[in-house]
This record gives structure tokens, sequence and C-alpha cells, in this order.
């Protein structure tokens, strides 16, 4: 019925053309038919094979297939009807066609006429684009979505005589990753999720993830991540640790009657491989959830208007797939400087403007976790209170976040981390990274492996005294990082 009340207010209004972007063709035109029916209105549909017919009517009107000649009958035709193009889209640049749709309209304030037009995706010509009014069906929400997989599940006992195994927790989390889609395709996954092996599982969730982003993703701008680590596998950084955890609930469970806002994102400044793309994958790690990488080098196109419509469709695949964390690699690069900056013709600032209206506007809960290097070409705009959650810096790790980060490195790579003099080792690798850590550690194995013998502590430390870590090669610029930190952000560890 929403959707219903939302094509009268069109109806009141007088719009003469509403252009629906939709797959769900079949829904969409037995909606037209309701709302015909309520208002008491005829309507007309046209198709390229077989002209205009009259829905639930036998009526056609003859030689009509060619859009020109169904847009003749219709300015002749009586008022008080309602006249739905199929796959119109196709026609729409043709400027004798757009004359006519021009010339139907200039007259719907007296003949009541309503011309809508439904392809999948459809780009509304300048010329009416005043004129047009756009309407999108609206999604199924939890409830719905809940009653579209037991029907499945009732299906499936029917054809089988067997019952649908799945424990609460992975059928609360599969309703929650088939949000955002269309009733058909909520349908289709559910029924993939289920027929297999007629149970729903960590596995089923997955393989429905993976097919939603391949339903709603445009482009590669959005990046579906793969291996998600574990909050455990990042060393350090306590006090974000711990900010996560207690807002988990939160974002995960938002409660109804309550005025908590669920989060929404938070900024990570640091030094330069300290870890702030690893806890960025960590955050989709700590709450189960996936995990999309904005591509920036993907986003900026030549042609004009193809970039900021690149972000918008990418923050609407981010939406649709929600909950999830959206994870912007290196933001200022892509809104202040690399891909644009002066001389892109103002992109750069169109686009940062398009994201700090979705980051302010959003109702979909999609965590934000944006990584940024270099805090000088960061815009004002995007430091102020209220953008982020909090702004957290990543500083080098101090002793014993290094031991942690030796422990989690050489467990990784096989070795028994028991076994090595993981405190004598932090103590010589400081001022050293995370990466760099892991470097001296995969420098000492090649040498081991070449000198078949096997790895030592003191191996990994002749590799740390031959470091120059970037702490010293960049001494000025991490002291001036930090001590714009002290003031502005709070230390992640």
């Amino acid at each position: 019925m929403k959707d219903i009340r939302e094509l009268e207010g069109l109806l009141a209004a007088k719009m003469p053309i509403v252009a629906v972007e939709s797959h769900e063709e079949a829904k969409v035109m037995q909606m037209l038919e309701r709302f015909a029916a309520l208002n008491e209105r005829a309507l007309w549909t046209w198709r390229v094979t077989a002209g205009l017919k009259r829905s639930n009517g036998p009526d056609s009107a003859f030689n009509t297939t060619r859009i020109e000649d169904a847009l003749r009958h219709i300015e002749k035709s009586p008022a008080n009807a309602i006249y739905l193009f199929l796959d119109a889209h196709r026609f729409l640049d043709d400027p004798v066609v757009l004359r006519q749709i021009k010339d139907i309209a200039a007259k719907s304030e007296w003949t009541h006429r309503m011309l809508v037009f439904l392809s999948a995706q459809l780009d509304v010509p300048t010329e009416i684009e005043r004129i047009t009014a756009r309407f999108r069906p609206s999604l199924p929400d939890a409830r719905r979505v809940m009653e579209i997989l037991n029907e499945e599940a009732r299906r499936y006992r029917e054809a089988t005589g067997e019952q649908v195994k799945a424990n609460r927790e992975a059928l609360n989390v599969l309703t929650q990753h088939l949000g955002g889609l269309t009733e058909e395709d909520a349908r289709r996954l559910a029924r993939m999720a289920i027929r297999d092996d007629g149970a729903i599982s960590a596995a089923d969730i997955a393989r429905v993830l993976k097919a939603k982003h391949e339903l709603v993703a445009a482009s590669d701008i959005l990046v579906l991540e793969a291996g998600v680590p574990d909050i455990e596998q990042l060393g350090g950084l306590g006090h974000l640790k711990r900010w996560l955890k207690v807002r988990r609930e939160a974002f995960m469970n938002p409660p109804a009657d309550s005025a908590l806002p669920p989060p929404k994102g938070v900024l990570l400044l640091g030094v330069q491989g300290a870890g702030k793309s690893l806890a960025a994958k960590c955050v989709a790690g700590a709450w189960q959830l996936p995990l999309f990488r904005m591509d920036f080098g993907a986003l900026y196109q030549k042609y004009h208007g193809e970039t900021e419509r690149n972000v918008r469709e990418a923050l609407a695949v981010a939406n649709a797939m929600a909950p999830c964390v959206l994870w912007m690699d290196e933001i200022e690069k892509g809104i202040a400087g690399d891909a644009g900056g002066d001389s892109d013709g103002g992109v750069s600032r169109r686009v940062l403007g398009t994201l700090l209206t979705w980051m302010s506007e959003r109702a979909a809960r999609v965590f934000l976790v944006a990584t940024a290097n270099d805090i000088a070409r960061l815009p004002p705009e995007l430091l102020r209170k209220g953008r982020f959650d909090e702004v957290f810096f990543v500083d080098l790790p101090n002793a014993a976040a290094r031991e942690e980060i030796l422990r989690i490195h050489l467990a990784r790579k096989g070795q028994d981390a028991a076994g090595f003099d993981r405190a004598g080792l932090a103590a010589a690798c400081e001022g050293f990274s995370g990466a760099e850590i892991e470097q001296a550690i995969v420098a000492a194995l090649y040498e081991a492996h070449a000198e078949k013998r096997p790895l030592d502590a003191a191996a990994i430390e002749r590799e740390m005294r031959g470091t120059r870590p970037l702490s010293v090669l960049m001494a000025e610029k991490v002291a001036a990082l930090r001590e714009w930190a002290r003031e502005r952000a709070v230390a992640a560890d």
C-alpha cells in the first residue's frame, strides 16, 4: 500500500510522466493495475512486440507497435488513462519521440493522462527531466523476507518430505543479507540456500552474499573482500578493539524503541604500515559482516558525469548490501588530490559532496571505515565532528604490541612462537611498523630456507638490525603526524 499511496501522490500532483526503474516487471504491472482500478482509470500497456493493449480487457490499438504510432494514438485518445511503456528506454533518445512525449505532457493538466516508462535501467533525457517523477517500488522488509524463507521452506518440505534444518542465528543472518533485494531475487537466493542440502548454514550465507553482490554490483568499483581476518589477527590497538566490542550489539541489533543511534563509522589516521588496512578488515571480522572496499582507481572516469554516477551507484550498492562494512582505503587520494584536485573541473569536490551527503543521510546499516596517511590533504568538511563516530590515530606499535605482532606472524608462518625470545625481538625492532616486523620475519625465513636450517630469533634480529624503518627514513613526517594527532584524535592503542 505504501507504493500505491506514493503513486496517488504523483497523480494528485498531476505529474505527466513517471519513470520506474525495476527488474520486477510483473510485480510493477500488478501494482499499476490495482492503482488504476482504485482510481477508476483505464490502464493501457505498450510492448514493442504487440503495441498498445488495454489491461484486463480485449481492447487493443491497431498498428501501434512503433512507439511513434502508439504516442500518436495516445494524443488522440480519450483522457483519464494511464499508459505503461515496457522497455521504452531504447527509444527515448529519438528527438521525434521526445517531442511527442512533451506534447502529450503539455496537455496533462486537463486530459489527466499519465505516461509510465518501466525499464530495468532508465536514463531520463534532459528534455523531459523536470516533468518526470522517478519511482522505485519498495523492497521487502525483514518480516516479508522471513515470510519468503518460510514459504520456500514449506515448498521444500512438500517436495521432499523433509524439514529444513536451520538454527535461529543462521536464519537471522540470512534474513539480514536478503534485505535490499527485490522480492524475486530474495526468493531465488532463499531457494538456492535451502535446496542444495535442506539446511541453512554458514556456507549458504557466504554463497548468498556472493550471489547478492553479483546481482546488485553494476561495476568493479565496490570490491567484496574475501577471507576477512578475525580481530585476534590484529596485534595491539586495544582501545579500538574495545570500542568495537562495546558498539557491536548496537549496530547488529539496534533497539527499535531506543534513541540510541547505531554507530556509523571511524576514520583511521596514522603512519604507513602501522596496521590501518588490517584494522579496517578486522572490523568486519569482529562483527562477522561482509567487507566491501571502494576502489578509487576504478571510480574516476574520463567522461563527464561518469565519476559522480559511479560513486552514487557504489554507495547505493553498499546500502543494498547492508548490514556490511564499507572500507575506503587512503580516502585522501579519492577526494582531495591524486584523482582530481583543482584541475579536474571540480569532479573531486562533487565526489566529496556526494559522500558527505550519504554519510549524514544514510539509514542503511553500513559501517564506514576510512583510512588515511596524509592528514594535510584531508578536507576540513570530512573531519567535522559528527562525520565519524571517532577519529583514531594508529601509531607505531609499542613494546607489548610488537610482542603480540611477533606472535601472530610467527604462528602464521608455521612457527612455534613460544620458542622465540619475543621480548628481546620486540626491543630490537623499536620504531618498526607491523608490516616491517612481518618483512623481517619473511626475510629471515628466506635465509633459513637457503641455508637449510630452522628459523631462530638470532636470524630475525639480524634482519631487524639491517632494516631502516620508516620511523627513521621519515622521522620528521612521523613526528608531525603525532603532533597533529595529539589533540585531534584518539589513540587506537
